[in-house]
Parts: structure tokens; sequence; C-alpha cells
């Protein structure tokens, strides 16, 4: 997750002054003028951009968990085998985010908002793994944490997806087997929060040139709904191991491709051993982190980490010395306290003399601590007991040219702080003594750890050597986007050897050799696109096409023109109208940092558009966020975030669909704005209602004022759940009292039907899994409920559930109704539509080619938002995880 420009957080100090207790930024220090001294003052409290990200992916986990926090497995392939069965409306996908995404763009510098100028260059979105594929030189992999698998065979300067229509598009690991095989295990593994989005393992015979289909699963279905950290290759005893949410897997390498993975270390569930004291849930129990194989072993000693990162009694170091079918808990001495195990990454040097190890601590983590870091440690004689002898902590990394030093970011900060989902080490399989550390930062050691340089800044902010004006920007190349999960190395003959870095930006490389600083980007084509978007709005620019805007996963707010573009806009101060061209270089641009949310724009003037960053926190441009100056001047950005004390992380906002000097935003309250795009201050937003404390608003809309509201509160999900609707329908706030058979989960839209002038008819789109999976209490039947009488009575809509025409069982997540009426449904395996109205029942058909792997279908990454072009004729579907796409309006 990107840390925010200090001009930012004194931009958006009144805002997020009323976030939740797990995440209200404190101030530390008096706010100065960044432009009067050269370090940021102390702006963040102790572990507050840790729990941040925590919301972040808590608030994309528990709408599809609710309500009891579990769903079985099965869940998602159930719902993939229904939809290849659903009738088909006849459609047509083309990609829109195909420009490179440039995250430094030099005219949307906005000191207050946005992240250009901090050095990351081009971005893409997040990368969970990377391989090197030996066999083929310049042939390399990139996995998407939501996007699928991407292939490059000019060492990262083109790529092309290869796995867009499998089940699952989550990837948690690639492996390159010896016979050349590509080897993917889907399910992100940096949070348990997305587990249920496994589909297994696959293998992919000749991945140089070849595509993943489903045919090249590998095993039965035990590894569904599972996320899978790691797949380690057991050469010498003949083994592939499966580091997963729920233990450790193994099968033969030459087993038959249907030949199931055998479960062989789950300490809670007593495999592999016994007497481990759990002390954890089921949902938090048996969790895999690593496992490595040590070199001159013949393959029978391996180690493992296993571990919930907020602690559990089974946390530890385990061991095998017959290849996996026995364990032992390992008592590790030396510097590393057995009882402060966490998530943890190994790595073997070459001959498997030095066993190297990074930590994260959930002491530390439940402290919210500055670091959660415990160290970074190497066991000299290679055995898992050590003993260890610690050679970096957060302190020594802070001190080797780190952006994140105290005097540069501030005290809350440290590096290490997101060590339960930054972490990635590897050694140089050339040489035992050079490594490098991923964290927030990529760190480098020549002498085993005796000695650090900090070579993948954070960012340029804060440093000395860094200016808004760029001829007086002196930081040099040692930089990139912020957390690291991936590495890999290259060994092909006749080329120099290269690392490869994946983090939350996408991919970079540079040859081991290399003491300089400076990275390839391997981002700049524009052809790894794996952005994950939250939201996409649209609106039509006065020269000619569209602007096209959404909130992004740790890469801010992007904004996509034609190269053509160009915008008129008079400046505060001036009265001459100044023409800008928005996008001379052909590129997609980040005018909001950190993290993005909703978006809304104006359909009529795609200049003007309101972007959340986190928690409600609004931000308003009128021009597109351009800086006319190179310095980043003047400001193009305002902040208009009402102080609500509880908003989602991602919290909805929208203008009144009959209205357009009307707008409407959710936190604990209901919000409304009048002034719109003339608005200046959060002071503009009034409150209508109070849906009760602990609530927070998750879907809100409005027609001719008429507003519907749903909330969560507890939105966690577990015992604590709840959920319900508010609205003012009648002329009063109320809240609706709905049926026992309205599903207890968690409701991420509400729709209203602009054919019913009253607002008496919505519709309530829902996520999570029904009961078939999910068995919460009262996790109830289908996706789509409608209501034609204010919310008096609820139809479900969704469809009979066993026939072919019903909605599928998947997390629904926006509903559109087109112009005749047609309603139109993002979920997390596609789009579907509903055309037949008469009976009342829904009959719904997927939205597609027929062959659900042709050219021109929708990758199967979660369509999360639904938008029409400024006429009305095309459908805009944001992805998280494979972009933006349009296809006609149904």
């Amino acid at each position: 997750m990107r840390f925010l420009t200090v001009r930012r957080h004194r931009a958006l100090l009144s805002s997020l002054a009323g976030a939740t207790a797990a995440a209200t930024l404190v101030w530390s220090s008096p706010l100065v003028s960044a432009e009067a001294s050269p370090n940021p003052p102390n702006v963040k409290a102790a572990g507050d951009e840790s729990a941040q990200l925590m919301r972040a992916l808590e608030s994309y986990g528990e709408p599809r968990l609710s309500p009891s926090g579990t769903v079985q497995p099965g869940a998602y392939g159930a719902a993939w085998q229904h939809l290849k069965g659903m009738p088909v409306r006849s459609a047509s996908y083309q990609e829109v985010t195909t420009q490179p995404f440039s995250s430094d763009a030099l005219h949307f510098r906005d000191h207050a908002s946005s992240n250009s100028g901090g050095g990351a260059g081009y971005s893409s979105g997040r990368l969970a793994a990377m391989a090197v594929d030996p066999g083929h030189p310049g042939v390399i992999y990139a996995g998407g944490a939501d996007g699928g698998v991407f292939r490059s065979s000019d060492d990262g300067k083109t790529w092309a997806p290869i796995a867009d229509h499998l089940p699952a598009l989550s990837v948690g690991s690639l492996t390159v087997m010896p016979d050349g095989s590509l080897w993917l295990g889907t399910g992100e593994a940096t949070t348990a929060y997305e587990n249920y989005v496994g589909s297994g393992v696959y293998r992919l015979a000749d991945p140089s040139t070849g595509t993943f289909t489903e045919a090249d699963q590998v095993g039965g279905s035990e590894l569904q709904s599972s996320s899978i950290h790691e797949l380690r290759l057991d050469a010498e005893a003949g083994y592939v191991f499966a580091v997963t949410s729920h233990g450790v897997f193994r099968r033969a390498l030459n087993a038959g491709q249907t030949s199931a993975w055998q479960k062989v270390l789950a300490p809670c569930a007593g495999v592999g051993i016994t007497g481990v004291s759990c002390g954890a849930t089921a949902y938090y129990a048996d969790i895999a982190n690593d496992l490595v194989v040590q070199p001159g072993s013949g393959g029978k000693s391996l180690v493992a980490n296993v571990a919930w990162r907020s602690g559990a009694t089974y946390n530890g170091f385990y061991y095998s010395s017959d290849a996996g079918l026995t364990w032992k808990l390992a008592n590790p001495t030396g510097a590393i306290n057995p009882k402060e195990i966490g998530n943890a990454t190994f790595a073997y040097s070459g001959d498997g003399s030095k066993l190297y190890v990074v930590m994260e601590s959930p002491v530390l983590l439940n402290k919210g601590a500055s670091t959660v870091l415990a160290g970074v440690y190497v066991a000299p004689n290679g055995n898992i007991a050590g003993p260890y002898n610690q050679i970096a902590t957060s302190s020594v990394l802070a001190n080797s040219g780190s952006a994140m030093k105290r005097t540069e970011i501030g005290p809350g900060y440290q590096p290490g702080v997101q060590a339960w989902y930054d972490q990635s080490l590897g050694v140089d399989p050339s040489n035992p003594n050079h490594l490098y550390l991923g964290l927030e930062e990529v760190y480098e050691s020549w002498d085993g750890g005796g000695s650090w340089q900090t070579v993948g800044r954070y960012w340029n902010f804060g440093m000395p050597c860094f200016s808004y004006t760029v001829s007086q920007n002196t930081c040099d190349g040692n930089v990139m986007h912020s957390d690291q999960h991936a590495l890999a190395f290259s060994s092909w003959s006749g080329k120099a050897p290269e690392v490869y870095v994946g983090n939350d930006g996408g991919a970079y490389a540079r040859p081991t050799a290399q003491k300089t600083p400076g990275w390839r980007n391997l981002n700049a084509s524009g052809t790894l696109r794996t952005l994950q978007y939250y939201s996409v709005g649209v609106g039509s620019l006065p020269g000619g096409g569209n602007a096209v805007w959404g909130g992004l996963q740790d890469n801010g707010v992007a904004l996509a023109t034609p190269t053509s573009s160009t915008y008129t806009y008079t400046y505060p101060g001036t009265t001459t109208p100044v023409t800008e061209k928005l996008n001379p270089s052909g590129e997609m641009t980040e005018p909001f940092g950190g993290d993005g949310g909703d978006q809304l724009v104006n359909p009529n003037n795609g200049c003007q558009t309101v972007g959340e960053y986190t928690g409600l926190a609004l931000q308003l441009t009128n021009n597109c966020g351009y800086t006319a100056n190179d310095d980043g001047t003047p400001s193009a950005i305002v902040n208009i975030a009402p102080n609500d004390p509880t908003p989602r992380f991602i919290a909805p906002f929208a203008a009144d669909s009959a209205d357009a000097g009307y707008w409407v935003a959710g936190g604990e309250y209901v919000w409304a704005n009048t002034k719109t795009w003339a608005s200046t201050s959060g002071a503009d937003w009034q409150q209508l209602y109070d849906t009760g404390a602990g609530r927070s608003i998750t879907a809100i809309a409005s027609q001719k004022r008429v507003v519907w509201a749903a909330w969560c509160g507890g939105c966690n999900a577990g015992s604590t759940f709840g959920r319900g609707i508010a609205t003012n329908y009648g002329g009063s706030w109320h809240q609706l009292s709905l049926p026992a058979d309205f599903p207890n989960r968690y409701i991420q839209g509400m729709t209203i039907d602009p054919s019913d002038p009253t607002g008496a008819t919505a519709y309530a789109t829902l996520s999570g899994f029904s009961r078939h999976w999910n068995e919460g209490p009262g996790a109830g039947y289908g996706h789509i409920w409608r209501t034609t009488n204010g919310g008096a009575t609820w139809t479900d809509v969704s469809g009979n559930d066993t026939a072919a025409d019903s909605f599928p069982d998947a997390p629904a997540n926006r509903l559109l109704i087109a112009q005749d009426g047609t309603l139109t449904v993002a979920t997390d395996l596609g789009v579907f539509v509903d055309e037949v109205k008469t009976d009342g029942l829904g009959h719904w058909k997927r939205l597609g080619p027929t062959d659900i792997t042709a050219a021109g279908n929708l990758p199967t990454a979660a369509a999360v938002y639904l938008t029409p072009s400024p006429d009305g004729g095309t459908l805009y579907v944001a992805t998280h995880g494979r972009g933006i796409w349009t296809t006609p309006m149904p």
C-alpha cells in the first residue's frame, strides 16, 4: 500500500481524523510547510498504514465471506460449472486500459493528492509471483494477484496473457519444472481473506508458446478454496509440494494428471505431526507460508513455516527428514525466539550450507508497532534449529539508504511495518553471500547480511535529493513501486544473470552483478495489464472521446484519455482560458495517489471527477487533475471529504440518477451535497440520516432525492455480522424490516429502477455465497432481490437455482438497469443479464461469446463495477485484476 505524500496528509487531515479506531491517523508533530523543510514531518502513528492495508484486504474479502467467515470448498468451482451451462447473450468485449500507465506523469503532480514524481515510473497491478524459463532465453512469467499469468518472450519488453479463461485468475505461485512445464498455483496467499478464489494447480506443458486451459488442472478438487503460497519442487525425491492456506500438500512429480494431492503437514489437524496445540479457529488454522528443500540432502531434508500472522500456538518452523512424510517441530536457538515466529520466508544458499530467514512478529503486529519485522536471520550451518545470527533489523534497513528512515518518512512507518504482507527473500544462485530482501522496499547485501543497501526505495518524496522542480531533483534510479512479493533469477547462457522483482506496481529487473543505481521497468510497454480496479466512471471530453477514470488497489486513481485529447480551463486567479494537452504521450496517468475507491464522473465533462482515497476521503477536480507547471503547481484537486466516523474502506457515493445537482454519500451517516462541482470543502455535505453507531453504509443510490442505503454492522464476517437497509421513501427516513428469507449477507449494491418515478422499486445486490456453501446463520439463497413497494416486501429474482438460467451462486457486485429495463450484473465470475421478466422469477444469461474461452470474452477476473458511456450505448466493466473493458450496452 502506497504511503501518502506529506502534502496530501495535510489536505486530508480533517477527513481522516474521523476514521475508525483501528485505522485513525494520529498526528505526532505539528504540520509544517513541506516546501520549507526538506524532510516531511512525523505524520503517521505507529502501525497506521499497516492497519489501513489490513482494512483494504478485509474490505475486499469480508463481503464475499459473510456472514460466517467461511466458505466451503467447492463453492467457486460449482459456480463456474453452472455458468458454463447457462444460456448466452452474445457479446464481445474490448479492452480499454491498453496504454502504458505512468505513475510519474509530469503534469499530474498535485502536491496534496498525487504520488506522481515519486519515482516509480510505469506501473501495472500487484504481482504475486514471477518465474524464469531456463530453457528459453528471454522468456519470463508474471502472476497477477487477480490477473492471471502473463508471458514475455523478450525479457520483459512486452507481455501477453496466457491464462485469461481459467476458473480463477488469482495467482499464488509459478514454478518452471525440469521438463520445461510451467506449474500455476491459484489463490493469492498474501492474505487469508481471498482464499475462496483458488481453483487448484495447473500444469502447462509448453508455456513458451501455449495457453492455460481447464484441462491443465493437476489433481482433484482438494485444493479448491485454498490459496497457494508456493509450489516447491523436490527433484531428487520426485515430489512437488503445494504450500497452502490449509497446510502442506504433496504429490509425485510423475503422477497421473488426476492423481490427488496428499495433505502431509497440518499441525492443527494432526496430519504429519501430533501433539501440537492449535490455538486458532478453523479459518486461521494450518496456514502454511513457505517450504524449502535443503540442497545436498538428496531431497530428504525439508523445512516449512506454518503460522498465522496474528499469532497461534501452532506457529513454528517444522522439518522433515523423509521428504515430507513425517514432521517435527523445530526449536530454533540463537537469535530467533520461537515464541515470536509468525509469517516467514526461507532461502537456502545454492550449496545448502546456509539457511536465511526473514520473519514477521505477531507480538509486534498485535501491539500496532511501527514495524512488525522480527528480523532477518541466518543459520550458518544450514540447520533449521540454528543457532541463528540476526543479520538485519528494521533499524539497520532504515539506515541503509531507505526512504522509510524516521527522518524521511516519520516514526510510525518503518521498514517491515507490513512484513505480514510484504515478504520475499532470495540468494544469488552463484554467490551464497549475495542476498535480496523484499519488504516494502528492496534491500541487497553482498556479504551475507553483514551490511545492506536499499536498492529499491519506497519513493523519493522526503529524500534530500527530491524536488518538484525537475532540474533540481537529483535522486538516483534506485526506486520502484512499494510492497514486494516475488523474486526470481535468470541464468541463460550468453546473457548476464538478472534478478526479477514483483510488487504492488508490477515488475522490475536488473543484472545481479550491477552495483550502480537503476532498474529496468518491465511495465513500460503497457502490455502487463494486471491493474486491480475498484470502480470505473466515464465522461465525454469537449475535444472528442471519453475520459475513463477508475480507483485502483495501491495505484491511486487512473485516467485514460485519447492521445489527441485536450481540455480548456481557466485556472484560479486568472481570466484567460488555457487549452492543455491531456495525453501527448499516449499514456494513462495517475492524478490521485495512494489507493483509489469509488469514482464519480460528470458524464458531460470527463475532466470533472470526484475520487476517493479511502474511508470517504473525497477529492474533486474540475480539470482532470492537470497541474499546468512542471513543478506540480497550481493545485488541481480539492479535498471535499465529509467527516464521517465509520466509513467503509471503500465507501459509496453517487450522483442522483435524475437530479445532477444532488450527490449522496455513505459512512455511518447518509450525506447529501447540493453544491456538487462547485464544492470547495467537506462542509458542503449535510447529514441526512444516522444509520446507527458502529454501522457503515455499503451501498447507496438516489433518484429524485429518494435515497436507498444498505449498511453493515458489525461488518466483519463472523458471529457479530449484521446488515440492513434504510430509505427515505415515503417522505421520512426509516429502517426497513427485512423478511426472514432475505439473506443475512453483505449488500454490495443498491439500484433504483428508473422506470418507477416514485423510487419505490429498487434492487439489492448481495455478495457472498448461498447457504449451499456458507454455513453462517441466515446465509440464505439468491443474489438479486427486488422490492416494488418501498421495501415492504422483497422477491428473490435470482431464478430457480436448479435451472440453467438461474443466477450463478457467486458474489454479485453491481447492478445496472438499461433504458429498455434489462438488468446487467457484474459478479466475481463475469457479467450476466436478465431479459425475461414476465414471471418475475429472473431468467439469466451470461453476457459474452458462446465459447467461454473465445477471443472477445471477458477474462475471469472479478467484474466489480459497471457504468454506461455518456451516450448510453456502451457498457464499461471494471475488473479487479485485468483492467477495464467495454461491450455494447445489453
